[in-house]
């Protein structure tokens, strides 16, 4: 009877699988929907009576797995590089151009894809099987929601078909379609809660809910569309990449077509600039790849985003209202932005009701005025902007503030710059941001102090400086919403850990305005303490070649503010480290090396390679020339990487990196 019973549950199982590829892969579905939700509940009844026969990759997963504690932070196997967008067929041409003299102008082919406006997720499959599913992030690591991912039905929980890879990240866009958005604001509103904006806003939303029933209810779908890592058959170009995740039973969004030259990519632009709303989903714009894998790599990428795709963003809508008022913002760094308080008008599916109006020169030319009509414009997830005053019809001008309107000191405008800014640094405006920046990976890597975090502790008025993270304590954090014991444990010793990151963070991290990573870290090596760059006068800053005068006036006004030396002076007393090694190696490969970096690196992040090259004594240089040592050559090396070459420098792979800073 047992094996019956196994029997007929993974009989159960595989026919589910079959009917997901049918409806989602193939767009062909066989089964009316009460049909199948029969189909899962007779198999959900059979796993809840015969509990030894439940498996990871079962069908009833998708039901939901309970509430999960919270996301733990995941490392991409291959870094997630964003696009560079282009805005006219003009610039789409001049990027075909910048491609065609990267491949010596030999012909090219273009494959086409609608750009899903939702969350980007990159899927990880082991042997078939879902291991991992998490948010992009910054690129290089993400929040881990493989329960979540789990939920959305277009994503199989076990890869179909032949020649199926021994591990490969799919990378798409989780999204909602608009009758299921409709559907969840229309239960929102009659429970008198808050309605999500757009479609793109509740599906992200969802994603990151820790009850994984609510996500399951919430029909999210996926298409997938580019390929991570991978280890398995050669794929040759992104057409056979896409026809290969439809055998996998992954969904692919069936509107891509190959192009053999720029003008048929412009078309195809421009039929779906026009047709666009006839879709059940939201798009804002298409995605252009150069067809061939091996033509990719050999443009390879910037930092940021591939030389060898680009999105084209279709044109912005444009709506009239009314300016109901101004108010004043300041952000992390000071800087006053004017932002209209609009009557509410729908615009490209969101309810706009505040639009940026830049700065008090862009006021002055406008000549708007509170009571105008203004033409807005919202391109893409770009905020909205005022355009210009289409019937004046107010009669109060906009003034430029004389004190901050958050913390009433004083503000400045700084000459050749148009805006106003507030110089405290503890403006209790610029205090969250400052927080977000101080604990983010590059610079004092506080693991679970996210945005969420931070604005609780804010708003409970349990941190108002920085030097407040490190007298938190157990009892502060489990009064947060979502933290636990673990959790909390957890954070903590990542506070503590921060305390011994090298002075170059620490001084990256205090959010001096126009001091960068490249900068912080040459401070740090100049002055060895935060007590001697205190002490440095302007004309010895501005000596430093990658210093100059406006950073160097920049970091003499913000150290020698009062309020300024007591946050160092509590940080001190936190046990913070505020000095530099005592002296660089003396001995090894690195030492009075130069290196320059290509490519994308698996055991390390850029920032990461870096910092262990100039504590191993040498130094990084972004551009190759016969003064360089060593180009450390990661996956989808750049022109970098032939000019090393014409040149003979010697190229070192990740593993012998690896070997020589043992």
């Amino acid at each position: 009877m047992s094996k019956e019973i196994k029997k007929e549950i993974e009989r159960l199982r595989e026919e589910l699988r079959y009917h997901d590829y049918r409806y989602y892969a193939l767009d062909d579905p066989e089964l009316a929907d009460k049909e199948y939700d029969d189909l899962l509940k007779k198999l959900k009844k059979l796993e809840d009576d015969y509990p030894q026969y439940r498996t990871s990759d079962s069908p009833t997963v998708r039901i939901g797995a309970g509430i999960l504690e919270g996301f733990k932070a995941v490392r991409h196997r291959r870094k997630m590089l964003s696009l560079d967008n282009t805005y006219s067929f003009q610039e789409l041409e001049e990027w075909a151009q910048r491609v065609d003299k990267g491949l010596g102008n030999q012909k090219i082919e273009y494959v086409v894809e609608l750009k899903i406006d939702g969350l980007s997720a990159n899927i990880t499959y082991k042997n078939g099987e879902l291991l991992r599913g998490a948010t992009r992030g910054d690129g290089e690591s993400g929040e881990d929601v493989t329960q979540n991912i789990k939920t959305i039905r277009a994503i199989p929980l076990r890869l179909r078909g032949r020649q199926i890879p021994e591990l490969i990240e799919i990378r798409g866009e989780v999204y909602m379609d608009q009758q299921a958005f409709n559907k969840l604001n229309k239960e929102r509103q009659d429970r008198n809660e808050i309605l999500f904006a757009n479609p793109r806003n509740a599906a992200a939303g969802s994603l990151k809910l820790l009850d994984t029933a609510v996500v399951s209810g919430r029909n999210l779908n996926f298409f997938a569309h580019s390929l991570g890592d991978y280890k398995g058959k050669e794929i040759i170009d992104q057409g056979e990449f896409l026809e290969q995740l439809k055998q996998w039973g992954m969904r692919t969004n069936p509107y891509w077509k190959t192009c053999n030259s720029i003008a048929q990519v412009i078309e195809y632009c421009r039929q779906w600039q026009d047709k666009r709303e006839r879709l059940s989903y939201d798009t804002d714009g298409v995605v252009v790849k150069v067809k061939n894998l091996a033509l990719q790599n050999k443009l390879g990428a910037t930092l940021k985003s591939p030389r060898w795709a680009v999105a084209y963003k279709f044109p912005a809508q444009q709506v009239t209202t009314e300016v109901r008022d101004v108010i004043f913002q300041v952000g992390r760094t000071g800087v006053i932005t004017p932002v209209a308080e609009l009557n509410p008008v729908e615009c490209a599916g969101v309810t706009i009701k505040h639009a940026t109006l830049h700065n008090f020169d862009e006021i002055r030319r406008l000549n708007v005025r509170i009571g105008d009509r203004v033409l807005i414009e919202r391109a893409g997830e770009v905020i909205p902007k005022v355009l210009k005053v289409v019937k004046s019809q107010g009669k109060n001008r906009i003034g430029a503030p004389r004190k901050c309107p958050v913390c009433l000191q004083d503000i400045i405008q700084e000459k050749d710059e148009v805006a106003l800014r507030c110089v405290n640094p503890f403006c209790p405006a610029q205090i969250e941001r400052g927080l977000i920046h101080f604990a983010q990976r590059k610079a004092m890597d506080i693991e679970g102090m996210g945005e969420s975090v931070i604005s609780q502790l804010v708003n409970k008025g349990l941190v108002k400086t920085i030097a407040d993270i490190y007298s938190l304590s157990k009892v502060d954090l489990l009064g947060l919403e979502l933290f636990k014991e673990k959790k909390a444990n957890n954070l903590l010793e990542a506070i503590e850990k921060s305390k011994h990151r090298p002075l170059w963070r620490f001084i990256f991290g205090l959010g001096i305005r126009h001091v960068g990573e490249k900068a912080a870290y040459i401070l740090a090596q100049r002055f060895k303490t935060i007590d001697m760059l205190k002490e440095a006068k302007f004309e010895e800053l501005e000596s430093i070649y990658e210093v100059g005068p406006i950073m160097a006036n920049s970091i003499v006004n913000f150290l020698k503010q009062k309020d300024t030396l007591q946050l160092i002076k509590r940080l001190k007393l936190a046990g913070v480290n505020m000095q530099g090694e005592a002296s660089r190696r003396k001995e090894g490969p690195l030492v009075n090396r130069r290196l320059v970096l290509t490519g994308e690196l698996q055991g390390f992040s850029r920032v990461e390679a870096e910092e262990i090259i100039r504590n191993k004594g040498g130094s990084v240089s972004s551009s190759v020339s016969q003064n360089t040592d060593f180009l450390l050559m990661g996956e989808r090396p750049g022109s970098k990487y032939a000019k090393a070459k014409k040149l003979g420098i010697k190229i070192i792979n990740e593993q012998q990196f690896k070997e020589m800073i043992k």
